[in-house]
């Protein structure tokens, strides 16, 4: 799991050296070149091999608005790629393992209802690592269909801010670097993740409520 946090880290500062030295490597992209670049950070975001706000801020810089659509078409492709990754690992391994505990069981499939609420709240933040997010999510065996579109919705705010901070830089290099998102960034980034903080606790502390009545109606 730590692997999924830190690997995304690790190559994006890689790629950002190789990005100093070959500066006009993603300029001037044909059609076909633009599709296999969508394609291959698809997969390296599925594979939690770059972070997701990096691939908005490169492609914003690169490719200008023109190159949203894709973003979001990788992101939803990064997320089924990653889904199906997960679940052929876990193999209901983790479903498997919770259910010997019966409180802890009963709280998961009250999320499971949540699911909608759960994936938006989870992908709205930009601090929570997009990789071991999905990895966790396939592994609760969310519907699949949902799972996508809410991804897709969850990270459509902070996608559109680090995307719209691609278009706005002069330098590949100091966007990279330093990406100074001003007072007003300061503050979206700051709401983003206290609405996925309090609404994850609000969901989780919901679900608890509801898995333990549920449990005294029985008995």
């Amino acid at each position: 799991m730590a692997l999924l946090v830190i690997v995304p880290v690790s190559v994006s500062s890689t790629l950002a050296v190789l990005l100093y030295k070959y500066q006009d490597l993603l300029l001037n992209l044909t059609v076909s070149q633009i599709i296999l670049y969508f394609l291959v950070v698809s997969l390296t975001m599925a594979f939690a091999l770059t972070p997701t706000t990096f691939i908005a801020l490169l492609t914003g810089f690169y490719l200008g608005w023109a190159g949203f659509p894709g973003v979001v078409i990788s992101y939803a492709l990064a997320s089924l790629i990653g889904y199906q990754l997960a679940q052929i690992i876990d193999q209901g391994k983790l479903l498997k393992f919770v259910n010997h505990f019966e409180k802890a069981a009963a709280v998961m499939e009250e999320l499971k209802h949540q699911s909608w609420s759960l994936i938006i709240l989870t992908r709205i933040s930009p601090v929570l690592p997009f990789a071991l997010m999905t990895f966790i999510l396939a592994m609760m065996k969310v519907n699949k269909r949902k799972f996508l579109l809410a991804s897709i919705v969850g990270m459509l705010p902070r996608t559109l801010f680090f995307f719209w901070l691609g278009t706005q830089a002069q330098d590949i290099i100091l966007l990279l670097q330093d990406s100074d998102t001003g007072t007003s960034g300061k503050l979206l980034v700051i709401a983003l993740i206290a609405i996925s903080v309090f609404g994850l606790y609000y969901l989780f502390n919901r679900a608890l409520k509801k898995a333990l009545s549920r449990q005294s109606v029985q008995r």
